[in-house]
């Protein structure tokens, strides 16, 4: 193709002056132009929440994305899509992009997370609150990095950085001859999605005694959360929360959790004002929520109120102390206790559910307090799960619970008497395959619906062990909506690259003088042939004769 192109042009070359100045120019501008492949990038990006909880619109309102990349080093950010890395993200710049008004905000994430440095992943955690805690109105992505997204940021940040540092001529200049990238997203613009079901799953255990037994209730809420639904995995909170007798025992699976408990909350309304016969009408020993058991040498039992001596929930306490000093003395057990307040947009824990509805409760959590990061982070990835910490855990609470149940310490036994061994003890290879599992997929509230495959799957599962598994529904009212979601969490984004504004102006003009000088040489054909005839004439030989 080349060969016979060079003929053409060479052909040119021979034939008249202003053919060859006319066609050659753009010829050389079509060649010399980047290839499609070259001049785009196509990949995925996962939007900021959107949400509405008892009114309060939350996270990024905006889903639409057409605007032109820079780096936050950039002078002027306005209506301009601001790229930043992960391990250079401070929320000083990430309010500086809001304050000037910027078109958008896109943070790159490294795909090995866990090599991040510790102390940017928690410097993020702790940002996600912020980020979530009002509205805004700029479109925030997230996308994981590739080789082309570096390259991008890469070109873009040079592009951003350089030019606080040249004159306005050298500026003019550079941004005439810079290539730049134009971001666009695919989607539509996000909009609320009507009925949309939260799940929530029960099941029981019936002791010896039947109805007329006090029941224990064990809770564990198996939706993620984070500042991106798509990325919201929850490996620790709540990936790790999840053991006949003398007790009834009822095991709840909420959903919502993230979401100040909105299946708890409907299902105690269905239980305690819906219906006449219910084991929670009766007689609640208590109910123990579990919530982020994954990690950390430390277990906490929160509450509302503290237990008196004598009572079930006393006992417990008693017994989880008796469990972690004798068999498990690495371990630090504390009681937390904080009172429920009635003032705040958000429960602290899922135990104050139930302390409302006057049920003694408690949450045991590895952290000391519900403000702790890791409780709401895209950051709680598998890794943030130590399997053999989340098995010790696991035996505590088993321990504790059957030494309740069967009242092991009034019969005379042992603290140190461990009752799951051998074939009863926890399996951690099995263990493991369900952590890896839950953090297979994101588990947000918005992208878990009453088909999706982690609520039948954890339904199977109970089905396999308790009775009467069933599931509840929670759908906002309509005329006073507890929660609102949104759709347009997960979108492809395009980077074309493209010259800026200034350029095509400057295109622009030299393509009407072009044409302009084009026009007066056709006008002045006869007069430009002539001078260019007379300039590449060749010159006439002259002969002298010499007499002799």
């Amino acid at each position: 193709m080349f060969e016979e192109a060079s003929e053409v042009f060479d052909n040119m070359f021979k034939s008249s002056f202003p053919l060859t100045f006319i066609v050659f120019i753009p010829a050389v501008l079509i060649l010399v132009s980047p290839l499609p492949a070259e001049a785009a990038h196509e990949f995925t990006v996962y939007r900021m929440q959107q949400y509405d909880l008892q009114g309060q619109p939350y996270g990024t309102r905006n889903a639409i994305l057409n605007t032109e990349a820079r780096t936050v080093e950039a002078e002027v950010l306005s209506r301009r899509c601001v790229i930043m890395r992960l391990a250079d993200f401070s929320y000083d710049k990430y309010q500086k992009a809001l304050r000037q008004s910027a078109g958008a905000v896109v943070i790159t994430l490294p795909k090995n997370m866990s090599a991040m440095p510790q102390d940017i992943v928690q410097q993020f955690m702790e940002l996600e609150p912020e980020m979530l805690a009002t509205e805004t109105i700029v479109p925030v992505y997230f996308a994981m990095e590739d080789d082309e997204l570096l390259s991008i940021y890469t070109q873009t940040l040079t592009s951003s950085s350089s030019q606080g540092s040249l004159s306005a001529a050298e500026v003019l200049l550079h941004t005439a001859t810079a290539n730049g990238f134009q971001m666009v997203t695919s989607g539509a613009q996000s909009k609320a999605v009507n009925d949309w079901a939260i799940t929530s799953l029960e099941g029981r255990l019936a002791g010896v005694g039947g109805e007329d037994l006090p029941t224990i209730v064990i809770v564990s809420h198996y939706d993620s959360f984070g500042v991106a639904p798509w990325l919201s995995y929850g490996a620790d909170s709540n990936g790790s929360g999840r053991t006949h007798a003398g007790y009834n025992l009822l095991f709840f699976v909420s959903g919502g959790g993230k979401f100040n408990y909105q299946g708890t909350k409907r299902w105690l309304e269905e239980n305690l004002d819906h219906t006449d016969s219910s084991l929670l009408q009766d007689n609640v020993a208590f109910v123990l929520c579990l919530d982020t058991l994954g990690n950390g040498d430390s277990m906490h039992l929160h509450v509302s109120k503290p237990p008196k001596e004598g009572t079930p929930q006393y006992s417990l306490l008693k017994e989880l102390e008796t469990v972690v000093n004798s068999q498990y003395p690495e371990v630090k057990f504390s009681m937390v206790h904080k009172k429920i307040n009635l003032a705040d947009d958000m429960l602290a824990w899922e135990h104050e559910r139930f302390g409302i509805r006057r049920l003694p409760a408690f949450t045991l959590s590895h952290l000391a307090s519900h403000r702790l990061a890791e409780r709401s982070s895209i950051m709680d990835s598998r890794p943030h799960v130590d399997v053999n910490k989340l098995s010790r855990n696991t035996k505590v609470v088993a321990e504790a619970l059957a030494r309740v149940i069967y009242n092991l310490t009034e019969k005379g036994a042992p603290g140190d008497l461990q009752i799951f061994t051998e074939q009863m003890q926890v399996q951690e290879e099995q263990l493991s395959a369900v952590v890896d599992w839950l953090t297979a997929q994101p588990r947000a509230a918005q992208l878990l619906d009453k088909d999706s495959s982690v609520v039948s799957t954890l339904e199977y599962h109970l089905g396999r062990y308790l009775k009467d598994v069933k599931r509840h529904y929670v759908k906002a009212d309509k005329r006073d909506p507890e929660f609102v979601f949104y759709d347009q969490l997960k979108q492809t984004m395009n980077a074309y690259r493209v010259k800026p504004a200034i350029f095509d102006l400057l295109l622009a003009v030299c393509i009407a003088a072009y044409l302009g000088v084009m026009y007066l040489a056709i006008l002045n054909f006869g007069v430009l042939y002539s001078v260019v005839r007379r300039i590449t004439q060749p010159k006439a030989k002259v002969y002298f004769s010499v007499a002799v």
